[in-house]
């Protein structure tokens, strides 16, 4: 199945709440997706479509990067576990020089395309593993990336190398169990309009840091 026929046809064009600014592709009706690419698409080895919907992290990160948007300016980006682009976008919309979005899966490679076409901005787009790799990169956003424990152990060591040695690294999160407990510095907090069908409330107090 055609990735791009496949997010045409099981999304719609609508604004994020947080983010008015970006229109992506996003599910018009949550569980059903989850449960085509459950079922029907399980032999094509799809995985989940987390790039069907805007989560709580990123809508922070990209109204964070939005509102200040010296932390990107003139700078070259990545925004690592992409998704829909949300973040992507909102960085080439603040003036990033040039922002890399990556995401290991091919569907949410095709939607990212698909939604920075819709915003009419060009980014550059990867579904290679950046972990590990030394991209000379100036700011690294990760929105809500800490839901699973090895992925985050493994992106966390990373991104703390990074920082290291200089890049500025934000993370919008909204207190997913595998979030660090120290070693970051909160820099704003909103409160994120969500679904039942995708958290456990209707509204998130999400935080974006700076990990130092």
């Amino acid at each position: 199945m055609q990735a791009k026929s496949f997010i045409l046809a099981n999304t719609a064009l609508v604004a994020p709440p947080l983010v008015p600014e970006v229109e992506l592709h996003l599910a018009t009706e949550v569980v059903p997706l989850w449960r085509k690419t459950e079922e029907q698409l399980e032999a094509e080895g799809v995985p989940p479509p987390y790039w069907a919907f805007a989560w709580a992290g990123g809508q922070a990160l990209a109204r964070y990067v939005l509102d200040h948007p010296e932390s990107v300016r003139a700078k070259a980006v990545l925004d690592f576990g992409s998704g829909s682009g949300l973040v992507a976008i909102a960085a080439m919309k603040a003036g990033a020089a040039s922002v890399l979005a990556a995401d290991i899966d091919a569907f949410a490679a095709a939607a990212i395309m698909l939604n920075a076409e819709a915003n009419r901005i060009s980014i550059d787009v990867t579904s290679e593993d950046v972990i590990g790799t030394a991209g000379e990169w100036q700011t690294i956003l990760v929105g809500d990336m800490c839901y699973e424990r090895p992925l985050a152990e493994r992106l966390l060591a990373w991104l703390q190398e990074r920082a290291a040695r200089g890049a500025l690294v934000l993370l919008g999160d909204p207190g997913r169990t595998y979030f660090p407990k120290s070693g970051t510095e909160k820099l704003a907090t909103y409160r994120v309009q969500t679904t039942r069908e995708l958290e456990d409330r209707e509204i998130r107090e999400t935080s974006v840091y700076r990990l130092v």
